[in-house]
């Protein structure tokens, strides 16, 4: 048995309808004498020489009759063509499959034991279409970049869109394991005054903690590890009408802007709309909405009237910012963390008073 291990493909091909016309014109015949004499419209014989339209078996056999031409060399003509254009199409599709895959960290997922290492490009697209859970890269496309509308961007935002589609996956898909009772707005608010409580507790339990209480009212709380490319603090969206997250990356690792980050994306789901996933960098004013935000977050974990009589004092010693914070039985490095924000204090002091965050 013979294998054939190179085969010859032109890297062109001729539609049928190109030869269809030079036939009739050496024939002496129009395009609307053939469509009569086959019984067809002359709208058919026009798609066929321009390769609008097919050229299908029955219609071979009458330009057989007419042109006395074999219907085979019609039909192989026909194929070989449709062939060719299917060919093109697939390695076009391939390419661009190929340049949509590189997109996505999957080395970081086989890290962090999300994907198993591929063996293959297609074995990689198949997890990272399994992940998202679509069945095609259209259907993907489809899927997030209609989504990627109503994603809130400032202009400081530097997130890669693919890298954000995926920690967004990653929390959308940590959210769903959560059981969650329905929202309640009520319960949700009273939750937040027990998490700032907790503030001053250890970091793992404090958290543990209020995702408790989130989840008791109707929000998932999500800490998702940030990847490459995704230069942001937290996330905010509705999963379902019974259903919302607070997606958290402890981007920065200190408890200050952890916490912070919390009460602002639970501000989004107090007092923005229901339809926007609000993408947060820290400290972002870039939008009225992001003020208002940051506003609620700041005056719910200090009171305004608080805070004023605070930085009147123009006292920010160690001493003086533990006093404080104690009196409001919140965090100190909270205290710094707004210090800093206003520019009270310069970025390099108290961070002592901060509790730095590390990934297990």
């Amino acid at each position: 048995m013979v294998t054939m291990t190179n085969q010859y493909r032109p890297d062109y091909a001729v539609p049928p309808g190109e030869i269809l016309e030079e036939r009739i014109k050496a024939q002496g015949i129009s395009q609307a004498e053939l469509a009569r004499r086959c019984g067809h419209s002359a709208k058919l014989i026009s798609e066929i020489i321009n390769a609008k339209a097919p050229l299908k078996p029955d219609v071979a056999l009458q330009f057989e009759k007419v042109l006395n031409v074999d219907a085979s060399i019609w039909l192989n003509i026909e194929t070989d063509y449709r062939l060719h254009k299917a060919r093109e199409v697939e390695a076009r599709e391939a390419e661009e499959a190929t340049a949509w895959l590189k997109q996505f960290p999957v080395k970081e997922l086989v890290k962090r034991e999300i994907f198993h290492k591929p063996e293959s490009d297609i074995d990689a697209m198949l997890q990272v279409l399994s992940f998202f859970g679509v069945g095609s890269v259209k259907a993907w496309n489809l899927r997030y970049e209609s989504a990627n509308v109503v994603y809130r961007h400032s202009q400081s935002f530097k997130s890669d869109q693919a890298a954000l589609a995926t920690w967004l996956r990653l929390g959308e898909l940590e959210a769903a394991r959560q059981e969650c009772a329905d929202y309640n707005e009520k319960r949700f608010k009273r939750a937040l005054k027990e998490i700032r409580e907790l503030t001053r507790s250890p970091i793992e339990n404090a958290l543990s903690q209020a995702q408790r209480l989130c989840n008791q009212s109707g929000v998932a709380l999500t800490l998702v590890q940030p990847l490459p490319k995704t230069a942001l603090s937290g996330a905010a969206w509705w999963l379902s009408p019974q259903k919302t997250v607070v997606q958290l990356s402890a981007r920065h690792r200190t408890d200050d802007h952890l916490w912070f980050s919390l009460f602002h994306e639970a501000a989004h789901i107090l007092l923005h709309s229901r339809k926007t996933i609000f993408m947060d960098s820290a400290n972002d004013e870039s939008t009225g909405i992001e003020a208002e935000a940051n506003n609620w977050a700041s005056n719910m974990l200090i009171p305004r009237s608080s805070w004023k009589r605070f930085i009147a004092t123009f006292s920010f010693d160690k001493e003086a910012i533990q006093s404080f914070a104690e009196g409001q039985g919140i965090a100190p490095g909270i205290v710094v963390g707004m210090l800093q924000h206003e520019k009270l204090i310069p970025w390099s002091h108290m961070n002592g008073l901060k509790v730095r965050l590390e990934w297990k």
